[in-house]
């Protein structure tokens, strides 16, 4: 029998370590936290200092039980739970729960889950620290009392199942402002003027700059025709050539915000998906001979910080693969402002497992975040890369167009990675001809043409995180439960990547912003970040911060619950009557979005999904006419009107032709970033229109 018991989360953790540890040592899994809030009431004691009240988690009972006869039989238990707040509180409640000392040297923390690094954790556990499971215990204390206070009010005064809470009451309210800024922009005209200039059978372009060597803007129509009134040929002097070599830095390691906001851009994985993936990874992957190996370090975290061992490897590598003159030169970045810097950046436990060596083990998704992971920490190790730049200034008369190009003289790092961009076009390379002062270029083509300013952008997953982030709103684990909180409540919708405010969205945060003013404010909310940090860095007791909050807070609960007026959201007629009981339909908001329902209920139940017809028969029928839909998930896919009498279903979406091979019907679909027309069944495939 073991002598040692071992306590994880999860059973792939727990299935790992032990494999590690040898047969001394029993590992089993908590499934997660086995203590916490009663569900069915607030659960702390406002009137007792904030006590919270801890039960067993409902259905966690034989779990219990088996760790129970488990810690009783064992020599020595430890508490191995992930090394960050959340672990150390669930570390305190199976401490609790077990009779386990808090002050014994129960607790191991590992960043990696490779061989070594287990080992190494078991040679020095710890005592449980308490700053840390207090820091946890006044989050979820702070959000219960939010989200237990406000929420029972918006049932009474707007519908039933709402819900408000500290982060995601923020995060709802900058998806808000943003679309008021944008429905409140105006855009306001300017002009460009972009030539087409050769030398010597070498085609480039340069922009209108200046008029008597100063910027000149061009607001209208009428001041482009007074630049170009003043051009009386085709030809430009060459006045000055500006050289010059830019070094282009790589990125940082990813942070646990970084990952979720280029997996979003590269990867178009959501917030949650990115997370659950990299839980995978982290836990440990199955590599057949070598055994199962966690293949990547603890993913929440915001501190960039690699550790000297990672340093070496990588470089080891670079070297091997790519030459000396490929590795970094530069000295590591600083952490920024607030980072609690508790363990290092995400990263492959060992630069030496490439992506594609790793392929043969992976899922499609897990390897394409391995490979991101990968590339984003091998690029950070290595050198960057050189671009030579060039300026050329065209004149003629007291016009001034400029020509920029660059050129990539080094690649350095760029061979293995590219930082994606939000808003931006990837700059590529634009190569200029040889040209010195006093060379003639010739102009073939001036364009002029009008723009108008945009207004700022709609938040993406990626930019909504980035957002939270810098503005000190929630911490690396809340990202994904708050976005998906937001969208599963039906307070914003996503349409092309992008979050749009819902009406019940709009009627929530207006509720909240009025009487609960403090809980939308960002400052209050990223201050309320720092005094949880003070908290975990033994600065001051957690239930003083709670104090502080409540006072003020019991004040506007009182005020929302008497002065604050029902809120009726009327229905929207739909249009059409009933075919059951031939009275109106109304459109309804429901838990997956708007839907129809007949407006004589309870006596009439009818409902219907509201679909779109795209004038296309039905491929499988040819009775029935093909709509558009939305899945549970919010993923348009597309059936049959027959339904279910047709089983007709397509995510991609149908064409009114057939495939001029084999007859089938044609489909559009995405190949890359360009929408072709496919046959389903055959290879035939056309560019669509």
């Amino acid at each position: 029998m073991a002598e040692n018991l071992v306590i994880v989360e999860s059973p792939a953790k727990a299935k790992t370590i032990e494999k590690y540890l040898g047969k001394k040592y029993k590992v089993i899994a908590s499934m997660g936290h086995v203590r916490d809030l009663p569900r069915s009431q607030m659960g702390i004691d406002v009137e007792n200092d904030f006590e919270p009240r801890y039960i067993t988690i409902r259905g966690k009972g034989p779990v219990v039980q088996e760790l129970k006869k488990h810690a009783k039989k064992a020599k020595h238990v430890y508490l191995a739970s992930d090394p960050d707040r959340e672990g150390e509180a669930i570390a305190w409640h199976l401490a609790h729960l077990l009779d386990i000392d808090e002050n014994a040297q129960s607790r191991v923390v590992f960043n990696e889950i490779t061989k070594d690094a287990v080992k190494e954790s078991f040679k020095t556990p710890r005592a449980i620290q308490h700053e840390l499971v207090d820091a946890q215990q006044a989050r979820r204390a702070l959000d219960r009392l939010v989200g237990y206070n406000i929420s029972p009010v918006l049932w009474k005064k707007v519908k039933k199942g709402l819900s408000a809470g500290r982060v995601q009451s923020v995060a709802l309210k900058l998806i808000i402002d943003r679309e008021e800024e944008i429905n409140a922009f105006k855009p306001e005209e300017y002009w460009t003027i972009d030539g087409l200039f050769e030398h010597k059978g070498v085609t480039f372009k340069a922009k209108f700059i200046h008029e008597n060597n100063k910027p000149t803007k061009l607001k209208a129509a009428d001041d482009v025709k007074a630049i170009v009134k003043q051009l009386t040929s085709d030809k430009f002097d060459v006045t000055d050539v500006t050289k010059k070599e830019k070094l282009r830095n790589p990125a940082n390691p990813f942070t646990t915000s970084s990952l979720q906001q280029e997996a979003a851009r590269k990867l178009n994985f959501k917030a949650r998906k990115t997370m659950m993936l990299a839980q995978q990874l982290y836990e440990g992957i199955d590599l057949k001979k070598q055994g199962t190996v966690g293949l990547i370090t603890y993913m929440r975290t915001d501190s960039t910080r690699i550790s000297d061992t990672a340093k070496a490897e990588a470089a080891g590598y670079i070297k091997d693969q790519f030459g000396e003159q490929y590795l970094s030169k530069r000295k590591a970045a600083g952490q920024k402002s607030g980072a609690q810097d508790a363990h290092e950046a995400v990263r492959p436990t060992s630069a030496l497992r490439t992506p594609n060596e790793m392929k043969a083990y992976l899922s499609r998704d897990q390897l394409r975040l391995y490979k991101l992971i990968w590339e984003r920490f091998m690029a950070s190790q290595m050198a960057a890369a050189v671009i030579d730049t060039v300026a050329v200034d065209l004149v003629q008369g007291p016009i001034k167009f400029r020509a920029n190009g660059q050129t990539v003289k080094f690649k350095g790092f760029m061979s293995v990675y590219v930082e994606g961009q939000d808003d931006t076009e990837e700059e590529g390379e634009n190569r200029l001809p040889e040209l010195v002062v006093g060379d003639q270029v010739k102009a073939k083509n001036i364009d002029e043409n009008q723009h108008f300013t945009q207004p700022p952008p709609r938040y993406t997953e990626a930019r909504l995180v980035k957002t939270l982030e810098e503005k000190g709103i929630g911490r690396p684990s809340t990202y994904a439960p708050t976005i998906d909180t937001i969208t599963k409540r039906n307070y914003v919708k996503i349409d092309q990547k992008k979050f749009y405010p819902t009406e019940l969205g709009l009627i929530v945060n207006e509720s909240v912003k009025e009487y609960f003013p403090e809980i939308v404010e960002v400052d209050f909310t990223a201050n309320m970040e720092a005094l949880l940090d003070r908290v975990a860095n033994g600065e001051i007791t957690w239930k003083k911060v709670i104090e502080t909050f409540y006072g003020d807070f019991k004040l506007h609960v009182d005020r929302a619950e008497a002065e604050m007026e029902k809120i009726e959201i009327k229905d929207e007629p739909a249009g059409e009557d009933c075919e059951k009981c031939g009275s109106p339909m109304v459109i309804k908001m429901g838990r997956y979005g708007k839907f129809m329902a007949c407006s004589n209920f309870p006596d009439c139940r009818n409902t219907k999904a509201i679909v779109k017809s795209i004038g296309v028969p039905c491929p499988k029928c040819n009775d029935g006419e093909v709509v558009e839909r939305k899945s549970k998930k919010n993923r348009i896919f597309y059936g049959c009107t027959n339904f279910p009498e047709c089983d007709y279903i397509s995510w991609d979406k149908p064409v009114a032709r057939q495939c001029p091979k084999c007859e089938t019907k044609l489909v559009e679909r995405k190949k890359g970033k360009t929408m072709q027309v496919a046959c389903p069944k055959c290879e035939y495939e056309e560019k669509a229109q």
